[in-house]
């Protein structure tokens, strides 16, 4: 296809959609999925034809909206109208009475694009007014199965622009000016790495994704996949361009809901045929292919070279660096490196320039972060917002505060490896550098809500029962000390812990943080060390008075706020 050909078919869909008539766009993210969605899926296309109103409707699956706790939601495009908690009967209602009656079915309502005496616009709710959305900027508004879809509202554009008018080393630059940092957890300057790998001369490179995302309660990357594919090959695409790569990879989380895997197979499937992978892309002599790897669930395999010695079909244990893969990484090769999130931002810089996306957020940590929010929260789901938002902002503006009216007791952020933030922090700033000031980490987006019938003992053990689990048992300090910390932790849950266990904490966490090869053992104290700052005083209860203050310690399973 060449770039003529593109443009012809990027009009043509525009054109498509626009004459469909009202879109109703059925949210078939795992989420709503699971709670109902492909009734209401069903339900809504036999109403539509029933009604006779294929002429003037179209239904429309897309990816996830973001407010799962509302799911299932259908939404009915160009008016801006959501209608939430939807079942296979309110779905043929909705098409009776607001697309042949012209009239909304207030009840199952969340909020209305146009002006309606007592209904809430989007940039009006609570879970919206205060998001930015870059990376979730089309989740939830195209059919992430249709590439035409994705080019009528500006895909491949901003690759087209990187080919045609850019050279690697301007690229390179845009993506430093915009201050973007690799959102798998770490936070290292995107630009800065693609240079690395660019300047490293080799007969062939390779760009990975990291889709591996195996954080409990975390569903940002897979919602991506989900909910925009052709956004993530996008900007692997312009990376490969970059850094001189003919061939890329996605690792995929074997444990992932089947529907992300399908639908990345068939966006690379979809881009193939239009010319958009493969060789000659857009006819500018730029040859770059995709291949999706599946992982086998090792927690381990999100370190990135743990994860490339999987995608070599050896078991994926990581080794020592440096090296470090942008200079010896697949086969021995340069490799890139980033994870979803950070891919599926690449193209809107690329497009409207790095300096647009260095005025959002703050001057260390820019751009935008993509959430989950999840845990004693009221409104669960997927947000975006600016770097150097507040906690408190995101947990009582974006969640709606903690059901019951309890109160709120911590949050945990960075997923195992991260660590607790306490109620007297709820201002803090949310940025790399202000989470690791309070012995936590920005993560790759997990955000654990919890309230006062949390047990932090009972979390930091449940958190050390993972990290152990997890451990591939290459190194000492984290194979030997996880499982040491879990028994002592075990030890003062049940009631047998004594103020010298306590001490062994203190004595051995540093040290598996210290001495371990990777990121799981170096992190996996850090809960363990956060909730020992910051609430000493429960680990105290446990061990003099041998009672839990929380009434948790007896309970079985994962702490609340994570079952």
């Amino acid at each position: 296809m060449n770039v003529a050909e593109w443009e012809a078919r990027a009009a043509a869909a525009r054109e498509r959609m626009a004459a469909s008539g009202t879109r109703v766009c059925v949210c078939s993210g795992a989420s709503c999925m699971v709670s109902g969605g492909d009734a209401v899926l069903e339900a809504t296309e036999k109403a539509v034809k029933s009604a006779g109103l294929e002429g003037s409707a179209r239904v429309v699956k897309v990816g996830c909206m973001g407010t799962c706790s509302q799911g299932p939601l259908v939404r009915l495009d160009p008016d801006g109208v959501v209608y939430q908690k939807m079942d296979a009967s309110k779905a043929g209602r909705v098409i009776d009475k607001h697309l042949k009656n012209k009239a909304l079915l207030r009840e199952s309502l969340l909020f209305a694009g146009p002006a309606e005496p007592g209904v809430e616009r989007p940039s009006e709710h609570p879970f919206y007014a205060r998001q930015l959305q870059v990376v979730l900027e089309h989740c939830g508004r195209i059919n992430p199965e249709d590439i035409d879809e994705y080019l009528a509202v500006g895909g491949y554009r901003a690759l087209y622009k990187a080919l045609s008018s850019m050279s690697p080393e301007e690229v390179i630059g845009e993506v430093k000016m915009s201050g973007l940092r690799g959102r798998g957890g770490a936070g290292f300057p995107t630009g800065l790495k693609w240079e690395t790998a660019y300047r490293h001369v080799a007969d062939h490179k390779y760009v990975v994704c990291n889709g591996d995302e195996g954080d409990p309660g975390a569903f940002m990357d897979r919602a991506v996949m989900e909910g925009d594919p052709q956004r993530i090959l996008e900007g692997m695409a312009i990376a490969a361009y970059a850094v001189g790569a003919d061939r890329g990879f996605i690792y995929v989380r074997g444990e992932f809901p089947p529907l992300a895997i399908r639908r990345l197979g068939i966006a690379i499937e979809q881009a193939r045929a239009a010319g958009l992978l493969g060789r000659n892309i857009l006819e500018t002599g730029f040859n770059f292919d995709i291949e999706i790897r599946i992982g086998a669930g090792a927690y381990v395999c999100g370190e990135e070279t743990a994860l490339l010695i999987s995608i070599e079909g050896r078991r994926g244990v990581p080794r020592p660096r440096p090296p470090f893969p942008a200079e010896s990484g697949l086969w021995g090769k340069p490799t890139l490196l980033n994870n979803v999130e950070t891919y599926a931002g690449v193209a809107p810089i690329i497009e409207r320039g790095g300096e647009w996306y260095s005025t959002i957020g703050t001057a260390k940590s820019m751009g935008t972060k993509v959430f989950a929010l999840a845990g004693a929260i009221n409104r669960t789901g997927l947000i975006e917002v600016p770097m150097g938002i507040t906690l408190r902002e995101i947990i009582y503006d974006i969640g709606g505060g903690i059901p019951g009216g309890r109160r709120f007791k911590a949050a945990q952020t960075g997923g195992p490896v991260g660590g607790c933030i306490p109620e007297q922090y709820l201002d803090v700033r949310v940025d790399y550098e202000s989470l690791v000031g309070l012995g936590s980490m920005m993560g790759s987006g997990g955000l654990i809500v919890m309230d006062d019938t949390t047990c932090m003992v009972n979390l930091a053990r449940y958190f050390m029962e993972f990290c152990m689990d997890e451990s591939c048992g290459k190194c000492v300090p984290c194979r030997v000390g996880t499982r040491q910390m879990h028994l002592l932790l075990s030890r003062i849950c049940g009631g047998e812990g004594t103020e010298r266990d306590l001490a062994l904490l203190e004595e051995l966490a540093p040290y598996c943080r210290e001495a371990s090869l990777c990121g799981l053992g170096q992190g996996a104290p850090n809960t363990l060390m956060s909730t020992l700052r910051h609430f000493r005083d429960e680990y105290l209860v446990h061990i003099r008075e041998k009672r839990c203050p929380a009434g948790e310690c007896a309970m079985a399973g994962a702490p609340a706020g994570v079952r």
